[in-house]
């Protein structure tokens, strides 16, 4: 019997509403959790996905790629694959797109940079419940967006981070970072190598206290240079972040 593995990526999309996150927990549904079942119904054997990074609880992705391995030939139509799959999958977790990549390739250390986007409303808007954080009042935009630039390029984000990290480093590299409206909602957008834990949701809390002027916009500096999570601002609601692109150099 021939046992060759093939590795594939598998992109998926999903509302992180009524899960504990992305990462297999002991005691609470996971996203990763109910594609596993899925693949294995499908593929009929073991198997173990491997995501390109954990979401936290109620956190959503847009788009996120997982890699898995399965006999070769195991697989043989992509359309009719996506198809079981999300006719098991439930309606809140999507299955996008399926592809065979070489069997050393990693979901998770071969991501050159990580987008996110977070979205914030100012009116009462039952659509958006879960979806993005509701404010009472508009941030100076122009502001924010001056305090963004000191957030640009190799530094580390300590202060950003979540205590007590299994990390080996707080060193990140953020490409892009920046506010603008769209239809009606307030958006930031960043761009990075890589991402701690809780890092977004405690950047957008902290860019708000400058937008609502309660600090100036280069007082930013000063929360980075601390390396102190209690420097920085309060994390913000996690329903109104959303993981938007992961880039390969081979995809």
């Amino acid at each position: 019997m021939d046992n060759k593995l093939q590795r594939f990526f598998l992109e998926i999309a999903y509302d992180g509403t009524m899960y504990h996150g992305w990462q297999l927990q002991h005691n609470a549904i996971s996203v990763q959790q109910k594609l596993n079942d899925v693949l294995e119904t499908v593929l009929r054997s073991k198997i173990e996905t491997t995501g390109a990074g954990r979401t936290d609880t109620g956190v959503h992705a847009q788009q996120l790629f997982v890699h898995f391995d399965t006999q070769e030939n195991q697989i043989k139509s992509k359309r009719s694959f996506l198809h079981s799959l999300n006719a098991l999958l439930p309606q809140d977790i999507s299955a996008q797109d399926l592809i065979p990549v070489s069997n050393n390739a990693h979901a998770r250390f071969d991501a050159t940079e990580r987008s996110y986007a977070y979205f914030i409303h100012f009116k009462k808007d039952p659509f958006l419940t879960n979806r993005s954080w509701q404010i009472r009042d508009m941030p100076d935009i122009a502001l924010m967006n001056t305090a963004t630039q000191y957030l640009l390029g190799k530094q580390d984000f300590s202060c950003f981070s979540k205590s007590h990290t299994q990390v080996f480093t707080n060193i990140c590299t953020i490409k892009q970072a920046y506010w603008h409206l769209e239809n009606d909602r307030l958006v930031f957008r960043i761009t990075a190598d890589r991402f701690l834990r809780n890092m977004v949701r405690a950047i957008v809390g902290t860019l708000i206290e400058i937008g609502i002027k309660k600090k100036e916009a280069e007082s930013i500096l000063e929360v980075i240079r601390s390396r102190k999570r209690s420097q920085a601002g309060i994390s913000v609601p996690a329903h109104g972040l959303y993981l938007t692109n992961i880039v390969y150099p081979y995809l």
